[in-house]
């Protein structure tokens, strides 16, 4: 009998030759937010860099982090991944001044979306919340927050801004 093989370690074949047994996230499930992936510059819509952000695969594919840096040298993280259990992908932001946690997948026309709450530390009531990454034709990616105010109803832009990939030409809005 031999030893277990873990996800992403060689097993020899019975023929002796060496086998490649597929990665736990392999499916293309778990590539539908693989157009996020990489280091970028983030402009604001007037064209303003707005900060810069990393997004880079862990966790042998199943996991994306995001580590983002303002102009001001604010910082915050998410992890990103498809949870098998619900059939969506899910988004857990963290920073200083609060937590956004929501939810979705790709929408008709291939943008991710994703809907849930923020919480802002300090305040005890959590926000409806929205976000939206779109991949452009030019390879830039839209990111689009909104949030909705508890006591009108009404959806306002949180965020709207662009990203550029750094290799592709930094410091061009």
């Amino acid at each position: 009998m031999g030893m277990p093989v873990e996800a992403g370690q060689t097993a020899p074949a019975p023929d002796g030759q060496t086998t490649n047994p597929a990665l736990p996230c392999d499916d293309d499930v778990y590539h539908q937010f693989d157009f996020w992936i990489g280091e970028w510059d983030v402009y604001d819509q007037k064209g303003n860099l707005a900060g810069t952000n990393s997004i880079q695969t862990a966790e042998q594919g199943c996991l994306l982090i995001e580590h983002w840096t303002n102009t001001a040298g604010g910082t915050g993280q998410s992890y990103n991944f498809y949870d098998p259990g619900t059939g969506e992908w899910r988004q857990v932001w963290v920073n200083a001044g609060g937590v956004i946690d929501y939810s979705g997948g790709l929408t008709k026309t291939g943008s991710m979306l994703l809907k849930g709450e923020i919480r802002n530390r300090g305040a005890s009531d959590a926000a409806p919340f929205t976000g939206e990454w779109t991949l452009n034709s030019d390879g830039s990616v839209t990111q689009h927050f909104q949030q909705q105010d508890p006591e009108t109803g009404e959806w306002s832009d949180w965020f709207v801004g662009r990203y550029v990939r750094q290799a592709d030409g930094a410091g061009q809005p």
